[in-house]
């Protein structure tokens, strides 16, 4: 019985790591910017990263047909929503001056490119309000003078 179980395991595992090592890189990115942690060292997004993943590894046999990577940023996201206020000091970096909420919503809306409606669906906040917070994070980037070294670093 238990190698039944462990043979067909071993192709949902496979195809979990397949899928980490293909998205993985993408989703710590996005999982960097809503922390507003430096790349390269940002042990709050990686902490992000590994639970959402955890999650999604939890429902994989599950998903049925459903986008594992829509699901792991669902995930993100809706963990950072619930924890933004540890993610409140700033670190620097081109999303620092935003509070946690405005990051969420433009790392939803431009990086990955979520329409308004979803992340409104996601969040459980009204349209008008992710236009608000988007627009406010919007005007706040932008009027901040470039920092020196960031245009190395992505938006």
């Amino acid at each position: 019985m238990r190698e039944r179980q462990e043979r067909t395991e071993r192709p949902s595992a496979r195809e979990f790591e397949a899928f980490v090592a293909g998205a993985g890189g993408r989703l710590l990115h996005a999982a960097t910017l809503l922390t507003a942690e430096p790349p390269g060292n940002a042990p709050a997004a990686e902490r992000l990263l590994v639970r959402a993943l955890a999650r999604t590894r939890a429902d994989w046999d599950r998903m049925r047909g459903e986008d594992p990577y829509e699901r792991t940023r669902q995930e993100l996201a809706a963990h950072f929503a619930r924890t933004g206020l540890r993610h409140r000091r700033s670190r620097g970096g081109l999303l620092g001056a935003l509070t946690p909420s405005e990051r969420l919503v433009l790392v939803l809306r431009l990086y990955e490119g979520v329409a308004e409606e979803q992340v409104a669906a996601g969040l459980g906040l009204p349209v008008e309000r992710i236009r608000t917070l988007h627009t406010r994070a919007l005007a706040t980037v932008l009027s901040r003078p470039p920092a020196q070294g960031a245009a190395h670093e992505p938006a």
